[in-house]
């Protein structure tokens, strides 16, 4: 039997069983955390203590890690703290028994991956989840990705990503929630629930919050890339979802590659000390974005040996794949550059994460091997993620054609239709054979009821460079244009209805995926045009990972789907929308815009000195507007049609006087006019009329999502409480200041009824 530490000897019996490395340890209870951290750092070296600040790849996320490799050497030398992509319970147990039984103290190690939106269920793209504007059904989502996780060997996931952004050409919009900071905040909230809960059982697992901090505010929409902006905006705009995920007890948090205030966030001490430790109260362990300290050096900031410690003194806590805290952070303490309480602190919050997690009680509290047969992808993880893909769905145009009918003839068409590569979406962990394709879907749907023709009808596009290296496509035959298109136009012939499947693969949106151009890509656009000219029902599903440009699409196509890319389940639950089994009930959470001049467009955006008012439909001289597309987007924030129509009556006020410590209600009833059974997202914006600081023309400040049955009304009310009133002024204090407030609501950003209420 190798030897165990005697930390380990103290504090937990081992059976006689564990030479067959099969046995779980009896457990003792442990002394209280602080006293038991204290006790191990005290036998612990330099050396080691600056160990477990260093996290490794495992080399590759679906195989284990050699023997002899330097990660495994690493292991056994105590100078790891956590491994990276390394997938499969029977890997995670075997370098978790190298840990703990080949090292001299035998400290556990994290196991972390990208569970991003799903294990091997996988659910819609988080910017889709937003969508649902469904915050139990989305903390579900993560409870459900938590437990297969879990039951895999993983107890660390790098999510939820909570980076407002309002700039679509960043392919990382499809990993957040969209423009808004408020749905922002509560979807970060509800993840953080959902992953961890109170740590307390196994199949729940510690979130990382990032990407801390203003990531998604990158210039021209470019990863990567520079980030500058005012104190006021950060506080207002970008910053409450960070927030809101620290109160709800994130355990970790992940530094972002930009720079804040032109210091990169890695070494940015206000950042990461000020704000994030002394005025949120965060309490658990920062870890870098994937070798962020050694691109430090790329910004600017000096050699290896300088950015270690600057991102050390800063509060960086855990090194993601730089190795320069193991290569620097010594030769630094002996030359005065940082001190010892600088690596106990860093060490002390990796341990504490480690206490949190059970991994001293039990280091194989998440390798029992019998959970990965009984809790991923079962039956009840499919339902959920098909029903939440089903209210992800957007409805951008809707011209008596959905929902279609189960009968006739259907030409199924396009290069995403029958392809399993784009189901899951970017940061899926997982293969996607076992997925059924959208054709497989609705062929199993309308066996012996309709007939199903399908086409490729094209390439993704025309430019050979997408797929010259094998990064795109590679799962999507690639043929001649011409003869695919003739095919395409001669089923299309025999059908009574054509449903188009186009748009962008998954993988051109997510990481390192920034888009100059969001139109349809050119043979795809081209097909669709000869398709329309048959004169047929035609319906387009807009496979997206970001809010494309479809100004010419909404002229010319008579319905359009946005179904994001909506996880393992998307062929079903695009069936149950299609077919009209479920009524759509999406809601946009990031701006549409008509053309990609417009970018940025957003909803919450500041008035002008010379502003236009909103829905003109001309060039205004003199005023703040184009001369060849109004200012709105195509389709604003908050924006979806439904089987259905709903009716709003108008805005019912408790008061129109407000104490700044007390509260006014707000009551709308909303009638559901159509033939359908629909969910309705009822939308609540707030306006601060006059302000000391100039203040955006709306803010969402509450949303209930309901369901109406074909002629139902329900009245919806909503508590204005000083809280939604407030704002960071021009000295960052948070304050209500007394004044006229529009109290706004409706369907969307755009179509709301206002109400008038002064605050003393």
């Amino acid at each position: 039997m190798k030897r165990i530490a005697l930390f380990m000897v103290i504090t937990l019996s081992v059976t006689l069983g564990l030479a067959a490395k099969e046995k779980k340890m009896v457990q003792q209870p442990l002394k209280p955390m602080n006293e038991f951290i204290s006790e191990l750092m005290s036998r612990m070296t330099v050396q080691e203590k600056i160990g477990q600040l260093n996290l490794l790849p495992s080399g590759d996320i679906q195989t284990g890690i050699s023997e002899n490799s330097s990660v495994s050497v690493a292991i056994r030398q105590g100078r790891l703290g956590a491994i990276l992509n390394l997938k499969g319970v029977d890997n995670i147990l075997k370098v978790q028994k190298m840990a703990v039984e080949e090292s001299r103290l035998g400290i556990p190690l994290i196991f972390g991956m990208d569970v991003i939106h799903g294990y091997e269920t996988i659910f819609p793209i988080p910017l889709a989840l937003a969508c649902s504007w469904d915050i139990p059904a989305i903390e579900q989502s993560a409870r459900i990705a938590a437990r297969e996780a879990t039951a895999d060997g993983l107890c660390w996931t790098y999510s939820p990503m909570v980076d407002i952004s309002v700039d679509p050409r960043w392919g990382r919009v499809a990993e957040g929630a969209g423009e808004d900071p408020f749905l922002g905040s509560r979807i970060a909230e509800a993840m953080v629930r959902g992953y961890q809960g109170d740590l307390s059982q196994r199949d729940q697992l510690m979130a990382c919050l990032k990407h801390y901090a203003l990531y998604g505010g990158s210039e021209a929409g470019r990863d990567y890339n520079t980030v500058d902006m005012s104190r006021i905006r950060m506080y207002n705009q970008y910053f409450p979802p960070y927030k809101a995920a620290v109160e709800a007890g994130v355990g970790s948090v992940m530094s972002s590659f930009n720079t804040v205030d032109y210091v990169p966030a890695t070494a940015n001490r206000w950042l990461l000390t000020d704000v994030l430790r002394q005025q949120w109260n965060f309490g658990g362990f920062v870890v870098t974005d994937y070798g962020a300290i050694n691109e430090m050096m790329n910004h600017g900031l000096g050699d290896q040996q300088q950015v270690a410690a600057l991102a050390l003194k800063a509060g960086t806590d855990m090194d993601m794949c730089s190795e320069a805290f193991t290569a620097t952070l010594e030769k630094s303490l002996q030359e005065g550059k940082i001190t010892m309480a600088d690596i106990d602190q860093a060490c002390c919050r990796v341990l504490e994460a480690k206490y949190k997690l059970g991994l001293f009680a039990d280091p194989y509290r998440y390798c029992d091997k019998s959970r990965r047969q009984t809790d991923i992808y079962t039956a009840a993880h499919r339902q959920a993620a098909r029903n939440l893909a089903a209210e992800t769905f957007v409805l951008l145009k809707n011209d008596n054609v959905l929902p279609l009918k189960k009968q006739g003839t259907i030409a199924l068409i396009g290069p995403l239709a029958d392809t399993k590569s784009n189901i899951p979406g970017s940061w899926a962990p997982t293969a996607t054979c076992q997925y059924p394709t959208l054709r497989e879907s609705m062929q199993r749907v309308l066996q012996g009821r309709a007939t199903l023709l399908y086409a490729q009808g094209s390439n993704i596009c025309r430019d050979s460079v997408l797929q010259a290296d094998g990064s795109f496509g590679h799962f999507i035959p690639r043929g001649d244009d011409a003869r695919m298109k003739q095919q395409a136009l001669e089923i299309a012939l025999e059908a009574d209805v054509i449903v188009c499947a186009m748009g962008e693969l998954q993988e051109m949106s997510g990481e390192c995926a920034s888009r100059s151009n969001l139109e349809l890509f050119d043979v795809q656009r081209e097909l669709l045009e000869e398709l329309l000219k048959l004169g047929k029902p035609l319906v387009l599903l807009n496979f997206a990972g970001r809010p494309t440009v479809l100004a010419w699409e909404h002229q010319h196509v008579p319905a359009i789907l946005n179904v994001w890319f909506a996880g393992s389940e998307t062929g079903d639950a695009i069936c149950d929308v299609l077919f009209g089994d479920k009524s759509p009930s999406g809601k946009l959470t990031m701006s549409m815009p008509q053309n990609m001049g417009q970018i940025p467009v957003y909803y919450n955006h500041l008035n002008t000195g010379r502003p236009v008012a909103e829905g003109t439909r001309k060039f205004v001289k003199f005023q703040s507007n184009y001369l060849d597309v109004r200012n709105e987007p195509l389709y604003p924030f908050g924006y979806g049609l439904s089987y259905t129509t709903f009716e709003y009556g108008d805005i019912s006020l408790s008061g129109d006087r407000m104490k700044t410590d007390g509260t006014v209600t707000a009551s709308v009833t909303v009638k559901n006019t159509g033939s359908f059974d629909a969910d309705e997202v009822v939308q609540l914006y707030i306006r601060d009329v006059v302000g000391s600081i100039s203040r955006p023309v709306k803010e969402l400040k509450g949303f209930r999502r309901i369901h109406l049955r074909a002629g139902e009304s329900q009245t919806v009310t909503f508590t204005i409480s000083p809280d939604l009133l407030k704002f960071y002024d021009y000295y960052l204090n948070d304050v209500i200041e007394p004044g006229d407030f529009d109290i706004m609501i409706g369907p969307n950003s755009r179509d709301v009824k206002k109400k008038t209420i002064t605050v003393l």
